[in-house]
C-alpha cells in the first residue's frame, strides 16, 4: 500500500474520534440476536428451530424466546421493513434502551464479499466470493483484513496509517490500541497495535518494579542499560530491537502517568464482566487524550465463546448479557467524559450462524446482524436487509447460511468517513470498495467530519 496519496490527500483530523471495536469471537448466531417478531414471521421462527426453542422452555424461570417476553424495536424506517417487525431478547436490554433513545443502529446482513453476489451467482459460482468460508481463524482474518489467515494489513491499521500520515497524534504509537493481544485487525504499513492490559500499559516487569531480587537499585540499572544498548549495538537488528525496548518503556511510563491522572468513573463497569473490563480502560485511555495528544484513534477489544454448537438457549443468554452490559457501561462512560459524540462503538464477529439448527445449537453461517452505538450514530434504524425468517430464500446459501447484503467494506467505509478519511483513502485503504454502491448512511450529517 503506497503511503504517499494518504499524505496527498490528508485525513481531516480535527477534534478527537476513536473507533473501537468489539469483536466476539466464535461466530454470534445472528438469528437468535435481532428476532422476527411480527406474528406470522415470529411463528415461521419458531418452527425452524422448535428443537432450540425447546431447550429455552425448559430453562428455569421460562423461555427468554417466548414472543410475549422479547424487546419490540420501533425503528424510525420501519417502513423499509415491509410491514416485518424486529425484536431482541431480554439480554440485550440495555443495547434496546440505546436503539430507543437513537443511540444504536442495526447493520442487517453484513458479511465478507468481494462483489454483490445473488444466491444464483453462489450456486453456479459465477461471481467472486471469498475463500475459505465457513472457518473461524480465516474468516475472523477476512472481517479483519479481507483476506483469510496470513493477511498481512487490517482495515482498523490502514485507518490507522491514515492518521498517522496526517500527523494526527503527539505520539504516532497510541494511534491503533488492542486490550485484545495481537490482531490483523490493527497491523498497517506504519501502524502497530501498542498492547493495553486491564490495569494500564503493559509493562516490562524488570524495569517497572520497586524491587528485583531484594535490589532497590536493580531495576534502574536494568533500565538504564536498556536506554544505552540502543546506541552501543553495532548489529542494525539488535539495535532496532533495542530502541524498541527503549521506546516501549518511555510509552508505558508515560502512559501510566496520563493514566494515574484521570478521575475514576461515576459510571458503574461490572468488574465480573471481562468485556467491560477491556472498555473500562479504553475509557480511560480516551479521558486522557488531551494530555497525550491524540486525536485519531482506533481500539480492539474482544471476548469469545459465540461457537455455539451446543447448549446454545444457556450460553448465549449469558453472552449476551456480558455484551449488553459492557455495551451500555462504555457508553455511559463516554457520555460521562463529553466525547458520546467522538467515539462509535461497532461489534463483529467470525460469522453468523445457520438458521436451521442442530439440536441444541447452530452450526457456522456466514453473514449476520451487528450492532454499531455511539452519539453520532443515526440510530433507531434498522439497516441493510433483513432476511425473512424462512430457509431457501434469495439470501440463503443454504440451511439459512445468509449470502451478506451489505459488505465488510461498505460498513467499514462508513466508519472511515466519520473517521476522517477522503474518498480517495477510503478507496486506497478498502481497495474492494469500488465494487458496491458505497458506504452504508450510519451517522448523523451533522457529525460527520
Amino acid at each position: 500500500m503506497n503511503l504517499l496519496p494518504f499524505n496527498a490527500l490528508a485525513a481531516s483530523t480535527t477534534g478527537y474520534r476513536a473507533l473501537v471495536c468489539v469483536f466476539l469471537f466464535g461466530g454470534m448466531d445472528c438469528h437468535d440476536t435481532v428476532i422476527p417478531f411480527d406474528l406470522p414471521s415470529y411463528n415461521q421462527y419458531a418452527a425452524i428451530r422448535q428443537p432450540l426453542f425447546s431447550e429455552y422452555n425448559s430453562m428455569a424461570g421460562g423461555s427468554s424466546r417466548a414472543q410475549s417476553r422479547l424487546l419490540a424495536l420501533n425503528p424510525s424506517n420501519a417502513s423499509a421493513l415491509g410491514g416485518r417487525q424486529f425484536a431482541l431478547p431480554e439480554a440485550l436490554s440495555p443495547i434496546h434502551a440505546l436503539f430507543n433513545s437513537g443511540q444504536a443502529a442495526i447493520v442487517g446482513n453484513v458479511g465478507p464479499l468481494i462483489e454483490p453476489l445473488t444466491r444464483l451467482e453462489w450456486e453456479n459460482d459465477s461471481a467472486q466470493t471469498p475463500t475459505r468460508l465457513f472457518s473461524h481463524n480465516d474468516q475472523q482474518s477476512t472481517w479483519m483484513a479481507a483476506a483469510p489467515e496470513g493477511a498481512r494489513f487490517g482495515w482498523g491499521g490502514r485507518l490507522a496509517d491514515m492518521a498517522i500520515a496526517s500527523n494526527a497524534n503527539s505520539s504516532a504509537s497510541f494511534t491503533a490500541v488492542s486490550v485484545s493481544g495481537n490482531v490483523v485487525f490493527l497491523v498497517g504499513e506504519q501502524a502497530a497495535a501498542f498492547s493495553l492490559g486491564l490495569g494500564g500499559p503493559a509493562q516490562m516487569e524488570a524495569v517497572n518494579t520497586n524491587s528485583l531480587y531484594n535490589s532497590q537499585a536493580l531495576p534502574g540499572m536494568i533500565a538504564n542499560q536498556i536506554q544505552d544498548t540502543a546506541n552501543l549495538r553495532t548489529n542494525l537488528f539488535e539495535r532496532d530491537v533495542a530502541t524498541i525496548n527503549r521506546q516501549s518503556i518511555a510509552l508505558n511510563r508515560d502512559l501510566e502517568v496520563a493514566l494515574s491522572a484521570q478521575s475514576p468513573f461515576a459510571t458503574v463497569f461490572p468488574q465480573n464482566n471481562f468485556l467491560a473490563m477491556q472498555l473500562q480502560i479504553v475509557a480511560r485511555m480516551i479521558a486522557a487524550r488531551s494530555t497525550l495528544g491524540l486525536s485519531r484513534q482506533v481500539y480492539f477489544v474482544s471476548t469469545g465463546g459465540y461457537d455455539t454448537h451446543s447448549e446454545q438457549a444457556g450460553n448465549l443468554t449469558q453472552l449476551h448479557t456480558t455484551l449488553a452490559e459492557a455495551l451500555r457501561a462504555f457508553y455511559d462512560a463516554t457520555v460521562e467524559l463529553g466525547v458520546q459524540n467522538e467515539v462509535t462503538t461497532f461489534t463483529a464477529s467470525d460469522f453468523g450462524r445457520t438458521l436451521a439448527v442442530n439440536g441444541d445449537g447452530t452450526d457456522h453461517g456466514w453473514g449476520g446482524h451487528h450492532f454499531v452505538v455511539g452519539g453520532s450514530v443515526n440510530g433507531n434504524r434498522i439497516l441493510g436487509e433483513m432476511p425473512p425468517a424462512a430457509l431457501d430464500h434469495a439470501q440463503d446459501s443454504g440451511g439459512g447460511r445468509l449470502i451478506p447484503v451489505v459488505a465488510v467494506e461498505q460498513l467499514a467505509a462508513s466508519l472511515a468517513a466519520w473517521f476522517g478519511l477522503t474518498a480517495g483513502e477510503i478507496a486506497d485503504a478498502l481497495p474492494n470498495i469500488a465494487n458496491f454502491a458505497g458506504p452504508i448512511d450510519l451517522f448523523n450529517a451533522s457529525t460527520t467530519v
